[in-house]
């Protein structure tokens, strides 16, 4: 039987887990990231020398339904080593007041799991440093020709390289039906107008995906959803803090402690689209949460100012007509963008990429496994996107009394029901792949029964 071939366009957290499980499932894969630069990333065995897509982001939270689905792929012990087990986390106003408590030990007894967050770069290092060597070419963006057609004698689907880029560690041909783009060690250039082709293409191609629009040009872009957001991370501070959201008026803050002792910070403001500082973010961040209580003041000033990303967080307009057309198939930003405010857009495009690599199974007939994929991705993740929306819109309330109403309300709740700030994760983070994972305990221990991590 020929080798199904599969491009991937995006190199995001969804598209590379999307080309790993399809790689463990058999298909031969290439992934087309635009961000040019690689970095090299530790790995080990046959993947030593695949390197990452060249950008550091900030956290990433991982609730039990991502790590399962990470479990299928033999990454689950390897996540579960790097990211930061949260003990405790706090629901707080501007002066310190607590409103609501909560720690893992719930999370377990609920989920099944405890709730972690990792450095977004070094889960990017990660699952690129399990791929095959040749199969990421950084700074190629790349274009959605043809969708093609799927069926017995239908035509392959087309993607053209719109800008030059480089093979990562190129021992081998890469995974395409069309030229392939073949070297001596890494740093091969990558012709721009080349035409790829391949039995499937993944659109993994982030919030503003072209392949979005190719596939579905009447489809509503994504919207603002009233707010944007500041990230960073900070070295270990001289004190350890808890892991709290503080809610004010118009806006949050979050901080978050990383495995090492950095700490991950991330604020939310209601204000106009498309602002930016006069001066520099951080500037912008002490003006609106540096009289909030501490660490807040002491993580903003540890702050490089040229660290601060600063991002309007927009959020699907509309559920899209399918997560598929032709060969295409649609996964994580790119077809169901989110709000943050449950910490699940990194993890459904976990989801995306596992389940389709699931269905897709070598001899599978590939129209009806993406149309079971839109059938099973579809309804939950737009489920996800509107919870995700409402808790967003409390977050943006201005008003002294709104917001004195909002606190009573929560701490009001928080003593009737104490897993508050879990409960909003009821039916997402219990999520469960199709197949056996190894997540054991609390800390995903693997029993002598349960298989050992991939090499």
């Amino acid at each position: 039987m020929r080798q199904r071939t599969a491009i991937v366009i995006g190199g995001g957290i969804g598209g590379l887990t999307a080309a790993l499980a399809l790689d463990r499932r058999g298909w031969s894969v290439t992934v087309l990231e635009r961000t040019a630069g690689p970095v090299p990333a530790p790995a080990s065995g046959r993947r030593a020398q695949t390197a990452r897509p060249a950008r550091s982001g900030a956290g990433i939270g991982l609730a039990p339904n991502a790590q399962r689905a990470l479990d299928t792929l033999g990454l689950g012990d390897a996540v579960r080593a790097m990211a930061a087990w949260q003990g405790a986390g706090e629901l707080r106003l501007p002066g310190g007041r607590r409103l609501a408590r909560t720690d893992n030990a719930a999370a377990v007894r609920r989920f099944g799991g405890p709730v972690m967050v990792a450095h977004r770069a070094e889960l990017l290092a990660l699952l690129a440093g399990r791929l095959p060597d040749g199969a990421l070419r950084t700074g190629a963006a790349a274009e959605l020709v043809d969708p093609g057609e799927p069926g017995p004698g239908g035509r392959p689907a087309r993607v053209r390289i719109a800008a030059a880029g480089r093979v990562t560690g190129t021992d081998g041909p890469t995974a395409t039906d069309g030229p392939a783009a073949t070297g001596e060690g890494a740093g091969v250039p990558a012709g721009v107008g080349e035409e790829l082709t391949a039995d499937l293409v993944v659109g993994a191609d982030g919030i503003h995906s072209t392949v979005r629009r190719a596939v579905f040009p009447g489809h509503p872009e994504p919207r603002y959803a009233g707010f944007t957001a500041w990230r960073f991370v900070v070295p270990a501070p001289e004190r350890p803090c808890t892991a709290h959201e503080t809610w004010g008026p118009g806006g949050l803050w979050g901080t978050v402690p990383l495995p090492d002792g950095r700490i991950y910070a991330y604020a939310t403001a209601a204000v106009p689209p498309g602002g930016r500082a006069a001066d520099d973010e951080r500037a912008e961040l002490l003006r609106r949460f540096g009289t909030w209580h501490r660490p807040v003041p002491d993580l903003i000033a540890a702050a490089d100012p040229a660290a601060v990303l600063r991002n309007d967080v927009r959020t699907a307009a509309a559920p899209p007509p399918a997560f598929h057309r032709g060969r295409v198939a649609l996964l994580g930003d790119a077809v169901h963008p989110m709000t943050p405010n449950l910490g699940q857009g990194g993890c459904q495009a976990i989801e995306d990429a596992v389940v389709l690599a699931q269905l897709a199974a070598p001899d599978a007939d590939l129209a009806a496994a993406l149309a079971e994929f839109t059938r099973q991705r579809l309804p939950r993740t737009m489920d996800v996107v509107r919870r995700a929306e409402r808790i967003g819109r409390l977050t943006t309330w201005r008003s002294r009394p709104a917001c004195a109403l909002r606190a009573v309300l929560m701490a009001a709740t928080a003593r009737l029901t104490p897993d508050l700030a879990l409960r909003a994760l009821d039916g997402i983070a219990d999520w469960r792949p199709e197949g056996p994972t190894y997540a054991a305990g609390t800390r995903g221990t693997r029993t002598a029964a349960q298989p050992k991590e991939h090499e």
